[in-house]
């Protein structure tokens, strides 16, 4: 390889990297809530806050625009997505239809080394409701279910669950914090639902308690915008 080939492979390989850094800085802020829906993102004031030229920064914002998370509007330019009730109830009614069927899936493949991890993490949302702090336990609610579904041999559903939770990603931050209740009642689902895997339960079962678990967690948000 000559020096000019080298040199613009560690170019290129530091542009990845900054992108990959904004990426992860501009995604974090917006799952926090520190970028609401409607904020708009403004290119240089974001590359100056993290020392980045303008470059990596658009790079980013066009993989969240993938993911659903950033929008363009036309005069305004980007800015983060919102979800509206009805598209919630759509992402969510999906969403227990193929989380409950990647958990199923799964579940046979689901070693004892898993299952203790999972409890772990769901040992910590239990702690975390002494304190409550929505942001950090919706952080480990997605870890809780990803140790349940990310055996799932089928990679077309796996695929699908994964869209559904990044569509979720710009609200989910505030569904627990909007529904409080719902998140001690979640932690005792979490433990019945490891029981099942654990004690070998039918396909069927766990498919069944895994989209209640979901749809639960809608009936709670939608009575709550109701009200």
């Amino acid at each position: 390889m000559t020096e000019t080939a080298v040199g613009s492979s560690a170019v290129e390989s530091a542009s990845q990297s900054k992108s990959q850094q904004a990426y992860a800085a501009v995604k974090a802020r917006i799952i926090e809530g520190t970028y609401t829906p409607g904020y708009r993102l403004v290119l240089a004031k974001i590359a100056e806050d993290l020392g980045f030229s303008v470059v990596p920064v658009r790079e980013a914002i066009r993989r969240l625009e993938a993911e659903g998370l950033v929008k363009f509007e036309r005069n305004v330019g980007a800015t983060v997505s919102g979800i509206d009730p009805t598209e919630y109830l759509y992402t969510m009614q999906t969403l227990s239809i193929v989380e409950g069927a990647a958990t199923a899936l799964s579940a046979p493949l689901i070693d004892p080394v898993s299952i203790a991890r999972a409890r772990a993490v769901n040992e910590e949302m239990r702690e975390c409701l002494e304190h409550f702090d929505p942001v950090r336990f919706t952080a480990l609610n997605q870890d809780f279910h990803s140790v349940l579904f990310e055996h799932c041999p089928n990679p077309h559903i796996l695929d699908l669950v994964h869209r559904g939770w990044n569509r979720l990603a710009s609200l989910r931050s505030s569904t627990f914090r909007f529904v409080p209740g719902r998140a001690q009642e979640s932690v005792r689902e979490h433990e019945a639902l490891l029981q099942l895997i654990e004690s070998a339960a039918d396909a069927d079962t766990i498919e069944k308690a895994a989209r209640q678990h979901r749809a639960a967690t809608l009936d709670a948000y939608l009575a709550q915008a109701k009200q």
